[in-house]
């Protein structure tokens, strides 16, 4: 049975500008690349040199039939150092906004990624006094380049963010890093929410864009008997950033597995052939949950995912998954979920953050050549995207 999606569905994939552009010198990462490498950390140098390659990669997503590409702007290019800033680098990512624009891909930009430049981390980052007015200042000096896109996500993974730096705090304080069930630190998330607050309505105003943020979904379920501790543990997790988002134009919803919670918090993926590269359970039926539990909470704010996908040597693999995450989906919006896009995560097999192993990408890279060889998943969703339906 076919079954159509709504008119005007994007249909496309994401990248983010550390993962792939190559050469971030000044940001966090490109920082704890060197200085955690004896603990296993990978270096993330040329990544695909999609600085240079964006042409390229985007065409391959145009040409395969997909209509949408979501990436982010990189920060520490904007603002190598505080409050110099570089018109160059604004060029190149207006660019390609251009480039997008020229394909008839609607580009989905991303204002902070993960990465910040690296003077922003030595004063605390996101606890330093001023980094609401440091974000928004970075924010101001992009808006001018945003003409024509109509979707803009201010903060990627808020929750994500905050785990991080909390993990930061914990070894700075002398504390063991903590591998599993670490919660996102409730000090930096409020920041983050501040920070989003404040650059949202400047964005909409000056760019006349739809302004949100996308939110890491883990779709947790409790287990018998477990229910207040799944509330806290979910609250802590999703709903604190999911909340601010009633305030948006859209919220991006981000799913790729889901994870129980009993007594003690969320219970870690237990070993399982069917596991991904990352370790997590094959779980498709994730992304229903996620974009239901997300329209409980917001209320009648569309949703767009935007990231969803399987680390996965096998492509027939990422087909197979693809489809039942995306059957879920098509439920949701049976259900009366407001759904206005899929932006599949990734283009590109690319850097994950410290790692090189985990493989999501519609498209293989050669990383001495930078080939691009396009997988089969990259047709089909193409064909998908033609459809509009599955």
């Amino acid at each position: 049975m076919t079954r159509s999606f709504p008119d005007g569905f994007l249909w496309g994939a994401a990248t983010a500008a550390h993962q792939v552009e190559g050469n971030n010198l000044n940001n966090d990462w490109w920082r704890l690349e060197h200085e955690a490498a004896a603990a296993g950390v990978q270096f993330s140098g040329d990544a695909l040199d999609s600085y240079h390659r964006f042409g390229e990669d985007m065409r391959l997503l145009a040409d395969a039939g997909l209509n949408a590409y979501r990436f982010s702007i990189e920060w520490s290019r904007i603002e190598p150092s505080p409050g110099k800033f570089s018109r160059a680098e604004l060029a190149h990512y207006r660019r390609m906004i251009d480039t997008a624009l020229d394909l008839e891909l609607t580009p989905v930009v991303t204002l902070h990624h993960f990465t910040h430049p690296a003077w922003f981390g030595r004063g605390s980052a996101w606890l330093r006094p001023d980094a609401v007015e440091l974000f928004t200042r970075y924010v101001e000096q992009v808006c001018p380049i945003l003409g024509g896109v109509e979707w803009v996500c201010t903060i990627n993974e808020p929750n994500i963010v905050a785990i991080n730096h909390g993990q930061l705090r914990r070894v700075e304080a002398g504390k063991e890093y903590q591998l599993q069930g670490a919660l996102p630190d409730a000090e930096v998330g409020e920041a983050l929410i501040a920070a989003h607050r404040a650059v949202a309505p400047l964005v909409r105003r000056a760019t006349g864009a739809k302004v949100g943020w996308t939110v890491a979904n883990q779709a947790l379920t409790s287990t018998p008997g477990n229910e207040v501790t799944h509330a806290d543990v979910q609250y802590q997790w999703e709903d604190r950033y999911l909340e601010p988002a009633r305030d948006d134009d859209f919220v991006g919803v981000q799913s790729y597995t889901s994870q129980p919670v009993d007594e003690n918090g969320v219970v870690a993926h237990p070993p399982h052939p069917d596991n991904t590269l990352m370790g997590w359970a094959y779980r498709p039926d994730a992304l229903g949950i996620a974009v239901r539990h997300t329209a409980e909470v917001v209320g009648n704010v569309p949703i767009v995912v935007t990231e969803n996908g399987i680390a996965t040597p096998d492509d027939t693999r990422r087909i197979a998954y693809t489809t039942a995450a995306l059957t879920a989906l098509r439920d949701a919006i049976d259900d009366g979920i407001d759904v206005r896009g899929y932006l599949h995560w990734s283009l590109l097999d690319n850097f994950e953050w410290g790692r090189w192993e985990p493989t999501f990408g519609l498209i293989a890279v050669d990383r001495e050549t930078f080939a691009r060889r396009p997988k089969p998943s990259l047709a089909w969703l193409g064909n998908t995207a033609k459809a509009n339906a599955i």
